[in-house]
């Protein structure tokens, strides 16, 4: 990690509102165990710089818990962001939220592996979104007509926000060198 650990007891007035904001919030669950420890993942580099902090974790609660795509759907353009910047904590704690959801363990192994993953039906569209985007930077007239016809106008805004976020999470994990937590294993390992 890049940045010294921060505890919640070290926080200035204003990082405490992002901190209070996360603890009070839809994560709330993700960030029960911080009582004397740092925060985890994308969170205790974010509480560093709160006038840029609070509004992220705000557009990013509003990605995770108040869009109305499918979690399955999310969980795979999540995971797809994810293996493609390799970013080892994003993809650790997604994978384990999208098998929840329902997505196929060798779909996951496919983008950790950096295979072509063969999700079916909305997943497969979302990870066509996601893929695209990465990988070109722009939507192919027929994926997005896919994305279109699936999800409607509302949820292809709401999809490319969530690629678009999870970009940005992925970025600050790899910029900052954020770490796993101890008893996770690095979903990348021994992988090229």
């Amino acid at each position: 990690m890049r940045l010294p650990e921060i505890t919640p007891d070290e926080l200035t007035d204003e990082q405490r509102t992002v901190y209070d904001a996360l603890r009070s919030g839809p994560r709330s669950s993700a960030t029960s165990n911080l009582a004397g420890r740092g925060l985890p993942g994308p969170y205790g580099v974010w509480v560093r710089a709160p006038a840029i902090g609070a509004p992220t974790q705000e557009l990013g609660a509003a990605v995770r818990f108040r869009s109305g795509l499918a979690e399955n759907v999310k969980e795979a353009a999540i995971c797809t962001v994810g293996a493609h910047y390799k970013a080892k904590f994003e993809f650790a704690a997604h994978e384990r939220l999208a098998l929840a959801a329902g997505v196929d363990q060798r779909h996951l192994d496919a983008l950790r592996e950096g295979r072509p993953a063969e999700f079916c039906g909305p997943e497969a569209i979302a990870h066509s979104v996601a893929a695209e985007l990465v990988e070109s930077h722009r939507l192919s007239d027929e994926t997005y007509a896919a994305a279109l016809a699936e999800f409607g106008t509302e949820g292809v805004i709401e999809l490319v926000t969530t690629v678009g976020y999870y970009c940005l999470i992925s970025l600050t994990l790899n910029a900052f060198e954020v770490p796993l937590p101890a008893e996770w294993d690095d979903p990348f390992e021994g992988t090229s």
